[in-house]
């Protein structure tokens, strides 16, 4: 390869196939009129006159070592660059301020700086360069290879630049590696920051890379992972199923739906104790009270299949065989619309309810009413003067639409019309989940986080496999898409934490009741569990908690 210059100076681009290294053989005096000679043909081409260029005489003067090895390192430099350049542009035509000007268009430069300092570089080469060729015959020119060439004409173009195609490379590989091994609760986190965004092409793209590490029939994350994509793909409404559309109010008062609620409550610990806790506080209530008269009226504004009274009706018996005082009487009043419309299932539960009474030698008595708020007084509720009464909210109150949702705030409302009442009790039974008026992701993370646990305790005594536990699940699902896909009026549950309540029962005017239930309910769940130590209870700020490997799950309070 010739350096593109006629009548050319000694090729600096061939020094392996004999272009500079040639030259040792020569004499002194042909070097020395070859090289005037080409100089002068050299100056020609470039336009160019170097201040530095000195008389010819002192081309002859003798140098000190330290100016030769200066010289060396100068003329090594302009022969690393001049070799990578001829290949980059066209030299035939060569002037420093077009070739400057080619520098400045080249995309590799970065700014005006760079090409400032390049500049006057290249002119000190060119100094350097042309300054004394006599000495070429010793100028050791090393063989340098091409990737050497490469690095260093790119550290003298941009010394930043050669590190980014690595950092990139670098970067993605993290990606990747990171993508295999993330888990689904991040997942489900971005794609609710995404939603929260409006940027519905992540959305799926996380929807689909959920659908990759999640299983229907896998560990309970995995499982959750499925219902959360299904939910979260209604929200989108993008290839969801007729199944998966948003759930509307209507849907979670099915007969399918009570019947997978029910199931849950008879099936996982941490409600079946909610529900004992409850019946605790009443009968306490009863006996506390000093009346002779032993009447209970409990009004309920979600009585669902009835399987908390079963409970109540099994204690009030076992409570007789210890006392043989004055036998209990129990009266409960239930309400027709709130968890659904269908008067004939709260008939058959009253009627079994009736018929286990009679059983077991418990006086009982059953009465059904339209839902109203003006309903809500003593008259409306038939309140006898020796009753004693008291009124539970088992997993009702989040159902009930607040402030969020419409001005009436009908759960605010409904709790001082029933303190109006004087009730000598009210229980409260309440998930300790929050999603009610949390932001939109940190609602779908606290989904994924409660509903893993409570299925994960489902593990410790029912198989995977058991056809309640497939309709309890089923139902689960139902519950997270509503509250996943849906707003307003249509998302049903609206769940608050321990404080939040106690906040608005306070905001009531009630006050706290102390609940010391923990020993007994212990021994239940010792006796229920086979002494399975992931289930907890424990009394924390005036609430009995029931949790599942440090989770707490149900909470249950006191008031009056």
């Amino acid at each position: 390869m010739t350096s593109g210059f006629p009548g050319g100076y000694p090729d600096f681009f061939n020094a392996k196939r004999g272009g500079v290294n040639n030259v040792v053989g020569r004499s002194v005096s042909s070097m020395m009129n070859a090289n005037n000679a080409n100089r002068s043909s050299y100056m020609q081409q470039l336009n160019y006159r170097s201040p530095v260029i000195e008389p010819q005489c002192e081309l002859n003067r003798k140098r000190s070592l330290l100016d030769f090895q200066q010289q060396q390192q100068f003329r090594q430099q302009a022969s690393v660059y001049l070799r990578n350049v001829k290949p980059r542009y066209v030299m035939s035509d060569f002037h420093s301020n077009d070739y400057y000007g080619r520098i400045q268009n080249d995309p590799v430069s970065v700014n005006l700086e760079t090409d400032r300092k390049m500049k006057n570089r290249l002119q000190e080469l060119e100094k350097e360069l042309l300054l004394d060729d006599e000495e070429e015959q010793n100028d050791g020119v090393s063989a340098v290879t091409d990737t050497e060439l490469s690095e260093t004409i790119q550290k003298l173009l941009n010394p930043v630049k050669d590190e980014k195609p690595e950092t990139t490379s670098s970067s993605s590989s993290s990606c990747a590696s990171s993508s295999s091994t993330i888990s689904p609760r991040q997942l489900i986190s971005n794609a609710g920051d995404a939603i929260s965004d409006g940027k519905p092409e992540i959305v799926v793209e996380l929807i689909t890379r959920l659908n990759q590490i999640s299983n229907a029939r896998g560990t309970p994350e995995q499982r959750l992972g499925f219902y959360m994509a299904c939910a979260l793909r209604s929200r989108l409404r993008v290839n969801s199923t007729a199944e998966e559309q948003p759930s509307s109010a209507t849907e979670l008062y099915t007969k399918e739906h009570i019947l997978s609620t029910q199931l849950l409550y008879d099936v996982s610990p941490c409600f079946k104790l909610a529900f004992m806790a409850a019946n605790n506080v009443i009968l306490q209530t009863l006996s506390g009270t000093g009346r002779p008269e032993r009447n209970i009226h409990v009004v309920d504004f979600d009585i669902g299949h009835g399987i908390q009274y079963v409970y109540l009706i099994h204690a009030i018996a076992a409570a007789r065989k210890v006392d043989y005082g004055t036998p209990i009487t129990l009266k409960l009043t239930a309400f027709k619309d709130f968890s659904n419309k269908s008067v004939q299932r709260l008939k058959l539960v009253g009627d079994g309810l009736k018929s286990l009474s009679n059983k077991l030698n418990v006086s009982f008595d059953y009465n059904a009413l339209d839902f109203n708020l003006s309903g809500i007084s003593k008259q409306g509720l038939a309140v006898a003067n020796d009753d004693v009464l008291a009124v539970n909210f088992a997993f009702k109150l989040n159902k009930l639409p607040d402030e969020s949702v419409t001005t009436e705030n009908l759960r605010d409302e409904v709790l001082r019309r029933v303190k109006r009442l004087s009730p000598a009790v009210v229980t409260v039974a309440e998930q300790e989940l929050n999603t009610n008026t949390a932001s939109f992701t940190a609602r779908v993370n606290e989904l994924f986080s409660y509903y893993t646990k409570l299925v994960d305790s489902f593990d410790s005594g029912v198989p995977m496999d058991n056809s309640k536990r497939v309709k309890i699940e089923e139902g689960l699902s139902r519950r997270i898409v509503n509250s996943v896909a849906c707003e307003g009026r249509d998302r049903v549950e609206r769940c608050e934490v321990f404080g939040k309540w106690r906040a608005r029962m306070r905001m009531a005017g009630f006050e706290s009741n102390p609940v010391s239930d923990t020993e007994l309910l212990l021994s239940k769940l010792k006796f229920g569990t086979r002494g399975n130590p992931g289930f907890t209870v424990k009394e924390e700020s005036g609430g009995i908690c029931i949790g599942w490997l440090g989770r707490t799950l149900t909470v249950v309070s006191a008031w009056h």
